[in-house]
């Protein structure tokens, strides 16, 4: 077994500048702004007014339960003098729960939020993967990257081609004009 894996290495290392060597055909790739392209589609914007006004309903819930708990607490501030101790420990109680109910709402909207934006945005990010990709087949790229983040800092422009427009074509946007290259 160690004389059939020598073997194997003597041949590699033997074939191996003969590969290096070889002309490998040159490997067409696009890029895009994933998120500009995004941002460019009509139903971006009917999206972000619905979740700004689901937000705002919230906002106004999580403010009327606020409002609340600073009326009890400033009943409990005049009152806990006055109050037996049972009746200082029942509204102490009732405080408590009032606070654990308005953080727990808070955390609820935050997350019925996110899940709201996520599935007002579903069929948009279908519709750009299936635009991205066809095009990908289409001008015949191994891949497409997402430049956005700063992931793909440097992009020799001669070895890729930005698919920006090509994109914006499938999904029936406004075409930006490019500079030639």
């Amino acid at each position: 077994m160690k004389r059939m894996n020598r073997w194997f290495l003597l041949v590699m290392t033997a074939c191996l500048p003969l590969w290096a060597g070889a002309q490998v055909p040159a490997t067409k790739f696009g890029y895009l702004s994933y998120n500009a392209v995004f941002k460019a589609m009509p139903e971006y914007e009917a999206s972000r007014q619905k979740l700004s006004e689901l937000k705002a309903k919230y906002d106004r819930e999580a403010q009327r339960g606020e409002e609340e708990f600073q009326r009890k607490f400033a009943e409990f501030l005049q009152g806990q003098k006055d109050f037996p101790e049972n009746i200082l420990l029942k509204r102490q109680h009732e405080l408590q729960d009032l606070l654990a109910k308005s953080i727990a709402f808070k955390e609820e909207a935050q997350k019925l939020l996110s899940q709201a934006e996520k599935d007002l945005q579903a069929d948009m990010v279908y519709l750009l993967n299936e635009a991205i990709r066809a095009v990908g087949v289409e001008r015949g790229y191994a891949c497409i990257l997402n430049t956005d983040g700063n992931t793909c800092p440097f992009i020799n422009p001669a070895m890729g081609d930005d698919v920006t427009n090509y994109v914006k074509e499938k999904l029936q946007l406004p075409i930006s004009t490019m500079p030639e290259q």
